[in-house]
Parts: C-alpha cells; structure tokens; sequence
C-alpha cells in the first residue's frame, strides 16, 4: 500500500478554480509555496514552467502562470 496521494487528476479531484500567478523571480517554482497556508499540506514538487508559461501540480491541482509567458533562453 502507497502512502503518497494519488495525483488530483487520478482523484478527481483537481482544483481548477485556483490559478495562482507568478513571476520569473518565484523560479524555479515549487508547490506548495511558502506563502500558502497550508505550506505543508503534501510534499514538495518542482513544477518546469519556465518552458510552457503554466503548470499544474499533481497533488492538489493549482494552476500557475508565469507571467510574461514561457522564458525564452534566446541570445
């Protein structure tokens, strides 16, 4: 038996009406946050946003955007 949730979207229960938006000097970004009340409510994951401009975490379904959009690593 696993003691690690299933991910939202397995569970069905995926919190699509919480976006949260970030910038370039949250990354790299991990839910959740420090900033959210419950800090530690499942384990740390790092979420790769600066390539798409919007990630969802797979434990509680927040969504985030980067704003201004993916970083491009362009000279």
């Amino acid at each position: 038996m696993s003691t690690r949730p299933a991910p939202a979207a397995e569970t069905g229960s995926a919190n699509r009406e919480r976006l949260i938006e970030v910038t370039a000097a949250d990354l790299p970004l991990h839910c959740p946050m420090p900033s959210m009340l419950l800090w530690n409510a499942h384990p740390r994951v790092f979420l790769p946003i600066a390539a798409s401009g919007e990630e969802l975490c797979p434990y509680c379904g927040t969504r985030y955007r980067l704003k201004g959009g993916p970083v491009s690593h362009g000279h």
